[in-house]
């Protein structure tokens, strides 16, 4: 996101504040410390002008080792609850093999 962002000339506070969040909030997100509450996802793709979908788009990741590497290095700043969420969200990615 923050690439969209910056490509659109946009400052992490004009994007709060249409999202309706706080900054550092915005900063979070782009860094992969948080993640947008659902009903915020939309807003973001609205002022960044893409569909919801682009705004998890990965293409500029070529190599399985450096996307293992950025999650690993995202995980590190979660707290147990947030780890949690995410081992039950890959857990449930396995059901849809």
């Amino acid at each position: 996101m923050k690439e969209l962002r910056k490509s659109k000339g946009l400052t992490q506070e004009q994007v709060a504040e249409f999202v309706g969040i706080e900054p550092v909030n915005v900063s979070k997100i782009e860094r992969g410390m948080h993640f947008p509450q659902p009903e915020k996802i939309e807003k973001f793709a609205i002022i960044l002008g893409v569909a919801t979908k682009d705004l998890f788009d990965f293409e500029h990741i070529k190599d399985k080792k450096e996307l293992i590497k950025n999650i690993e290095m995202s995980l590190k700043n979660f707290d147990l609850k947030e780890l949690e969420f995410v081992y039950k969200f890959v857990s449930d990615l396995k059901l849809y093999k």
